[in-house]
């Protein structure tokens, strides 16, 4: 079994800042691209960020320049720093990772419970 849990959620005015956080855990031979989804009320879930385990960055342009992503792939865990928030950033967000539990697996996706941002004006 693998587990995905995200820390890091809150309440932060405009302006602010956060920083989510999630660990994977569990039977993990190795992870492929870890990324953050959000999913705002009566909306769709979207793409915010990805990493692939080689460092490659994919950002959707809503966040370009406020958001940074980051891994360890030590530690199985990816991180979304967020400045200078908005209150259209509100939402729910979700971790997801590629992973494989053994060297000739494939690579599923597996997500997170998410955790709530909410930004105030």
């Amino acid at each position: 079994q693998v587990q995905l849990v995200e820390s890091g959620g809150g309440l932060v005015q405009a302006g602010g800042s956060l920083n989510l956080s999630c660990v994977a855990s569990g039977s993990i031979f190795s992870i492929n691209a870890m990324g953050w989804y959000r999913q705002a009320p009566g909306k769709q879930r979207e793409l915010v960020a990805t990493i692939t385990s080689g460092g490659s960055i994919n950002y959707v342009d809503s966040v370009k320049g406020r958001f940074t992503i980051s891994r360890d792939n030590a530690k199985n865990t990816v991180h979304l720093q967020m400045n200078s928030l908005k209150p259209e950033d509100t939402a729910v967000y979700y971790c997801n990772a590629e992973i494989r539990y053994r060297l000739t697996s494939t690579y599923m996706p597996y997500w997170g419970k998410g955790t709530l941002v909410t930004v105030s004006s």
